[in-house]
């Protein structure tokens, strides 16, 4: 493998295990969020309108920005009937042509999310509900969170092409 490519993959893969391993711990923001609601609705009789909104925003950029990350440690669902028992070299070749399927839906999927971006931008889109928050910081994280796992199946398409010609990265 050419050497610029051995460098892309390298920084992908430095950058997804960089943002994966800051994204796990929003999971822990969440549950704080939702821990302060429950005393506060029990304990002072105070609920709030925007905490519900705030830990799906929060579980929605943990899973957006973890993606990448998840692809690397390979904790991604997978049919394990015949997959287990093929050479390396052949996982490779058949994770070659799904790497292809992938990266067209992640292309398609970023096209959406950044005219999903744009337009959440351009007319101060919010949610419809009492609390009303602006809907553009969590569609910019979705955008983010699908150029990283684009970024990491084009990776993961190099890592197998080398694989599957006996090479490394």
């Amino acid at each position: 493998m050419p050497k610029a490519i051995k460098i892309f993959v390298r920084s992908v893969d430095a950058t997804n295990k960089v943002v994966g391993r800051f994204s796990q711990y929003l999971v822990f923001v969440m549950m704080g969020v939702l821990l302060f609601e429950s005393f506060s609705r029990t304990i002072f009789n105070q609920p709030h309108i925007w905490v519900v909104e705030i830990a799906q925003f929060t579980m929605a950029a943990y899973y957006l920005l973890g993606g990448g990350y998840s692809m690397i440690l390979e904790g991604h669902v997978r049919m394990d009937l015949l997959y287990g028992r093929w050479s390396a070299k052949t996982r490779a070749v058949v994770d070659l042509i799904t790497a292809v399927v992938l990266v067209f839906y992640l292309v398609i999927l970023l096209y959406g999310a950044i005219s999903s971006v744009e337009y959440a931008l351009r007319y101060g889109q919010v949610n419809y509900t009492s609390w009303a928050p602006p809907l553009a910081p969590i569609k910019v994280i979705m955008a983010i969170g699908i150029v990283l796992m684009l970024l990491q199946a084009i990776a993961i398409f190099f890592k197998d092409l080398a694989t599957a010609r006996g090479e490394s990265i």
